[in-house]
């Protein structure tokens, strides 16, 4: 199918094409070809050809754009893109090759564009020969997109996974990951992991250190993930890190130790997963805080085992359903002495939600992106891809997962945030 350039953006054209060669060309109505007047009567072709050809439709996003004068010298090459959301700017390029040729400074064109060349060479005999063009870029059926966490501008703790989920399967994952560039100040060397097609994160070697700015450089517009499906963002976005903390949950001695800076700053008696409901090991990220939040068994395979309207305090750290939260129904003497949860990690706390109860402390005192690593529960870590628990995997199986090292993507079926959770 043709694309066809919509008429608000040909009459733009037409109208920078009359301000840009005012006094020098003829435009013709827009179904009809321009005629440029020149000294002579020689085609204006015949002196600047111009790639694509005029009124070409459909072109590539990485088709060639170059104007040439093989028999004389560029004097002044300027060329527009006007784009179909209303963006104009000019496309920055120089002459070169002695002045036989221009081309563009670097970059692909954009997609359901149009762009005018106008153009001036000078023969051997010195008489001048002005040339107006115009092209379009194909216009594709299907978009897609990438969001993202953490937020932009927001501040988050060491562990933070940068994590983007895209609204369609990702074919072409070499393509997408080369356009999204992580980058952070101070610097740290970011790599990036796939889980199946439609989820990329990045994560550095080690935490990230404290006070860094971290930058995502968003390149996806006009970027093919598959036949007929291209990128539609364009922009960059930054989040800083703050202070460190890392706080060990041991489920064996029903105890967690809050380390804040590399000093340990609280020690809380907990109740943990228990036996047959035991809670995940590893490290775990706090990925989301609700003050109050409903819990029930149903969403989490526990049937209707409980039902919890309004849990306090409540940070997940899974997808599939595990938090750490506060819990005010369990008897006192449970904290610090039993496991008697479904898999969560329950600090004391009192109906409502207390400020000074030590859930209350801690929600207050965390950040999205801290670390929460489990001992002593015989559990495994969870899968890489719930939630975001990449940190347990080493630096090389997380490189593995890279599509620029030719290793395909990482484990496959990430699972999907679920309204209710584990207590």
């Amino acid at each position: 199918m043709t694309p066809v350039l919509p008429r608000a953006l040909r009459r733009l054209a037409l109208l920078v094409s009359l301000a840009a060669l005012a006094g020098c060309t003829h435009v013709a109505a827009p179904d009809r070809p321009a005629t440029a007047l020149m000294d002579d009567a020689r085609p204006a072709s015949d002196l600047i050809q111009v790639v694509p050809r005029d009124r070409a439709r459909g072109v590539p996003a990485d088709g060639r754009l170059e104007v040439r004068s093989s028999r004389g010298v560029l004097e002044r090459v300027r060329v527009s893109e006007y784009r179909a959301d209303g963006i104009r700017r000019t496309v920055s390029g120089r002459i070169q090759s002695g002045g036989h040729a221009w081309r563009p400074a670097g970059g692909r064109l954009d997609l359901a564009a149009h762009y005018t060349v106008d153009a001036v060479a000078r023969d051997g005999s010195g008489r001048r020969t002005v040339r107006h063009t115009g092209f379009s870029t194909y216009v594709p059926e299907h978009r897609f997109i990438g969001s993202f966490s953490p937020e932009a501008g927001s501040t988050v703790g060491t562990g933070m996974i940068v994590s983007f989920g895209f609204s369609r399967p990702v074919a072409d994952r070499a393509a997408v990951e080369r356009a999204i560039r992580v980058t952070a100040q101070p610097a740290q060397r970011v790599a990036a992991h796939w889980f199946g097609p439609t989820r990329l994160d990045f994560r550095p070697r080690t935490y990230w250190l404290p006070g860094t700015v971290v930058t995502m450089d968003l390149r996806l517009r006009d970027v093919r993930s598959a036949p007929g499906v291209y990128g539609l963002q364009r922009k960059t976005v930054r989040f800083t890190v703050g202070r460190s903390q890392v706080s060990t949950v041991d489920a064996a001695r029903h105890t967690m130790t809050v380390v804040r800076d590399g000093r340990p700053v609280a020690t809380v008696p907990i109740t943990a997963g228990r036996p047959g409901s035991e809670t995940y090991g590893g490290k775990l990220v706090i990925s989301e805080k609700f003050p109050m939040t409903r819990m029930n068994g149903d969403t989490v395979g526990f049937g209707g085992e409980y039902d919890i309207s309004d849990v306090p305090h409540a940070m997940r750290l899974t997808a599939s359903g595990t938090f750490l939260h506060g819990n005010y129904w369990a008897e006192p003497d449970v904290f610090g002495t039993r496991n008697t949860s479904h898999g969560c990690i329950g600090l004391p706390d009192v109906r409502g939600g207390g400020e000074t109860t030590p859930a209350g402390r801690f929600y207050a005192s965390s950040l999205l992106g801290d670390v929460v690593e489990v001992v002593g529960s015989g559990e495994p870590a969870p899968a890489p891809d719930n939630g975001l628990s990449g940190w347990n995997l080493t630096w090389e199986q997380w490189l593995a997962g890279s599509a620029l090292r030719g290793a395909g993507g990482g484990p496959a079926g990430a699972a999907g945030h679920l309204p209710g959770g584990r207590v």
